[in-house]
Order: structure tokens, then sequence, then C-alpha cells
């Protein structure tokens, strides 16, 4: 079955290299970033890419061993597209960014070289107070309308995507070109749990930083390598409500959601789960943009059945194009915090039905995605 997969994608990707445009918002992005861009756009209309959050970074019991994931220990390949985050790039001292920039690099390069795909969230730290990136009434202030333009902590946060875009420059893969990012900054927005959530800015606030954040990347530190991923979580109900802070076509590339609460973790509830991705997917189409699953799970898999019978089926409903789907990360220590199997965990087995469904692709089953 797979090497059905490996001929249908080596097909889809010759075909779109031919017809290739850039669809992306950066009219001076890298080839491999247009090709990238494309090449996802074609896939999705028959597949969905799997993804998981720091899969080769650390996993259940382990961390910064060589070329492993429990994706990897399971199935025999890696996930598609790999999960970072850019929580280390600020807050931190200037020992441990630099540490932390050269280790991410060292990991988004790697993916790259091998034809994997990376995507980064954003666990920002408050940067004009103490609670970390979570919201935490006794000391958060609504960092926002601080580090927009004409904001007092502008200035700073202009320093912290400087370190981000020279970051970003310093990608450079085995062939002497830059490892393309799918960058999703200020994710679950639509919640009150990160400092940059709805209850602590405006629309126009969450608008205004959003598109400041492109701009600068894009325009003044030329950063052509990334592709910029708009993801609320579950809150919205329509069409409507999901773009109601939305910075506009000419600023996203790709439309997501997060959503645990449908797909076990608070209820099972397919057909709102289902609902929801067809509402970003049918609005990514509309729009000219990629859409994704951008965040999903049920912490400790203890439904074995979970990957065929919820996953895949509210994938699969409704005729929908997504990108990828990316369950969250595997804690090196807890016994209990994971979101994709490692040898011994109880859903294995249907994991790997799920692996071996026409319609999931894996880093094994990706052909020259960069071209």
């Amino acid at each position: 079955m797979k090497f059905f997969i490996l001929i249908l994608t080596s097909i889809l990707f010759v075909s779109c290299s031919l017809s290739s445009q850039n669809g992306t918002i950066d009219s001076k992005a890298t080839k491999e970033t247009i090709a990238l861009f494309n090449n996802m756009k074609k896939l999705s209309k028959n597949h969905t890419m799997f993804a998981h959050q720091h899969a080769t970074e650390y996993g259940h019991g382990w961390r910064g061993d060589e070329d492993r994931s429990d994706v990897k220990s399971v199935s025999g390949s890696h996930p598609a597209v790999i999960g970072v985050d850019f929580s280390g790039f600020s807050g931190r001292s200037e020992e441990q960014i630099e540490r932390a920039t050269a280790n991410l690099r060292e990991n988004v390069v790697n993916t790259y070289n091998r034809g994997g795909v990376t995507t980064a969230a954003w666990h920002f730290s408050n940067p004009v107070s103490g609670g970390g990136f979570y919201w935490r009434d006794d000391v958060s202030k609504p960092g926002v309308k601080y580090i927009i333009p004409g904001g007092e902590a502008h200035d700073q946060y202009k320093e912290i995507l400087t370190t981000i875009g020279n970051w970003a420059k310093s990608l450079e893969g085995a062939d002497g070109t830059l490892a393309p990012i799918i960058f999703r900054p200020f994710h679950e927005f639509d919640g009150g749990w990160f400092w940059w959530g709805a209850p602590h800015c405006t629309v126009e606030e969450f608008v205004s930083l959003w598109q400041f954040t492109v701009s600068f990347l894009r325009d003044s530190l030329d950063v052509h390598n990334f592709l910029y991923a708009f993801s609320p979580d579950n809150k919205f109900n329509s069409e409507q409500d999901f773009l109601e802070r939305y910075p506009g076509d000419e600023w996203v590339d790709m439309v997501g959601m997060d959503n645990y609460g449908d797909m076990g973790r608070d209820r099972y509830d397919h057909e709102t789960a289902s609902r929801k991705l067809k509402i970003v997917s049918d609005y990514a189409i509309k729009a000219g943009k990629l859409a994704a699953f951008t965040e999903t799970g049920l912490e400790s898999i203890p439904d074995t059945t979970w990957w065929t019978e919820t996953l895949l089926k509210v994938m699969k409903k409704d005729d929908m194009q997504l990108s990828y789907v990316l369950v969250w990360r595997n804690d090196t220590r807890s016994a209990t915090h994971y979101y994709a199997p490692f040898p011994g965990q109880v859903s294995i087995p249907n994991f790997m039905e799920f692996y071996n469904d026409p319609y999931t692709l894996f880093e094994n089953d990706l052909v020259d995605i960069y071209k």
C-alpha cells in the first residue's frame, strides 16, 4: 500500500512543479518554500501528513538521541511533519538562548535533509511581565498592547523577532538552501489561557500584532523561508466566528484549528469536530490557502481504536483538504503525558492501521516535497 502512495506522491510532485506558481504571501519566498506550499496544497486533495510535536527532540523516557522518534520506533518512519517551538528564543539568558537556537537549528536542518517538514509554534514568555506564556491573574500584563507599534515595549519585541529572523536565515541544509518553516505564532488566541488571548487584547491589537510580526520578519529582516499559519482553538461555530481575528488573506498562508475537546479529552463529538474542520478547509479552498488540523490528540491514548475510529473518521468526513494533522508531544519524564504511541503502548495495532491507510503520509512517503 505504501508503495502505491510513493508512486502517487511522485506523480503529484512532478505535476505541481511543472505548474509551480507562488501562492504564498511572500513575493520573494524561496523556491523551496514555494514548492512546499504548492506540494502541500496538491497532496491535501487526497492525503494528510501526520505530524508530532517535538518528535525528534525527545520522547517517552528519552531525550536527544540521534535520528530517533517514538513514531519511528513504532512504525519505521518519522512523522512527515515535526513540530518545534520558539519558546527558547527569548526570556532567558543570552547563553541559554544561544544554546536553544543552536539545538533547534540542528533539528530543523536534519529534518529538511531527510525530506521532512517543520512547523514551529511559539509559547512566547510574556515580554512585559511574569507568568511565562500563560495568563496568570496575579502577575500577567496584557502584553499585546505593549509590543505592537506605538507600545512601550515595541523595540524589545523587534529585538526578539530579530533573533528569530537571524536564526531563520541560518537554516542551511546539505544542498545549500534554507529549510522552510511553517510558523504558527499566537495560536489558540480565541481562549484566555495565553497572554495574547482574546480576553487580554482587542481585535485591532491582535491584528496589528500579527501584521507587524509578518511584515517585520518578511520585509524588514528578509526572512523568505517562512509560511505563516493562523490557528485558533475550537471555540468558533461559523466562518464569521473563525475569521473574527483574521488579519487578512495577504498576511496568512495557512489556516488551522486546535481541537482536543471534541476529540476525546472532554467528549467524543465527531460531528462537531468535522463540522469545524470543514469550516477551516472550505475557507482555505476559497481563499487559496493551505488548511491543517494544527493540534489535536488524546492524552495517554487509552482508547485503542482512537486513530482510525476517531481521528481518521473526523478528517475523512465531508471531503476536506488538510495538509497535516499534529498530535501533541510525548513528555520525557511523565508516565501519562504523551499523544503518540511508543514501543509497548496499547494503541500501536490501531496506529499501524492509521499508518498504512493510503490517506496518511509519513516522512518515508514524501518525495521531493521541496522541488
